[in-house]
């Protein structure tokens, strides 16, 4: 068996970890990206070994970007599905938003995603398959959080689906865009002046989503499991 290969940008995230999980669990082959930290998704390795590998890359760095998808990306011959679970958020209210922040943010959350994406569906194409997965915000369809616009905004770029994937290359790649609601990670306790217990109850159903929870429909959309779903921007939240 021809085991696949998925490559995950962010996959030192919470929701990353849980989802090279599943995909390794399922004899997956990962190819996971990480900036700083690379604590839990090392545990990983050490328990999967060869069946995922680890790159360190700084994401706010373009020309790195590039340097990487020329030198490392080019040389594989086959990656089968592409995830994007970046997630850079430096709080910042409005009217403190600079131009070194913005561009921060979207080099992270937006544009390293093209550059992977053009170095990576040709071989989807050319293997005559391929799923390609991007993230975005809840926050996106509110106008962001008062300290966390540039996040949104940078984050809502990726729900623009290039129209070549939505027609012309549809037949062999499947892309979407996942809209996360407020999930239990790090990053939403982390951000300050944010008051949880106020925006859960904002939410129907009163709670945060789980790490296992979005990482499933992750791997729903991303895999074999789908074979139908396609330029769609799809929420997964407590009804937001």
């Amino acid at each position: 068996m021809d085991n696949k290969t998925v490559l995950i940008l962010g996959s030192s995230s919470d929701i990353g970890v849980q989802t090279a999980r599943i995909f390794l669990e399922k004899q997956w082959k990962v190819i996971g990206h990480y900036n700083k930290s690379k604590k839990k998704i090392a545990d990983l390795q050490k328990k999967y070994g060869a069946q995922i590998k680890l790159f360190k890359l700084d994401l706010s760095n373009p020309k790195k970007i590039s340097i990487f998808a020329k030198q490392k990306l080019v040389p594989i011959k086959k990656i089968d599905s592409f995830i994007s679970l970046t997630g850079y958020i430096k709080s910042t209210d409005f009217d403190h938003i600079n131009y070194k922040s913005f561009l921060n943010h979207i080099n992270v959350n937006y544009y390293s995603n093209l550059i992977f994406i053009k170095h990576i569906y040709k071989k989807m194409i050319y293997n005559k398959w391929g799923r390609i997965l991007l993230s975005s915000s809840i926050g996106t369809s509110f106008g962001g959080g008062e300290k966390t616009f540039l996040y949104s905004l940078s984050k809502f770029n990726n729900e623009f689906i290039p129209k070549i994937f939505r027609n012309k290359y549809a037949k062999y790649i499947l892309y979407n865009v996942l809209k996360i609601g407020v999930t239990n990670t790090k990053i939403h306790h982390k951000i300050s002046n944010k008051n949880l217990k106020k925006r859960i109850k904002l939410i129907p159903t009163k709670r945060m989503a789980t790490t296992e929870e979005v990482s499933n429909k992750i791997f729903s959309l991303a895999s074999e499991e789908n074979t139908l779903i396609h330029g769609q921007i799809i929420n997964i939240s407590g009804g937001e």
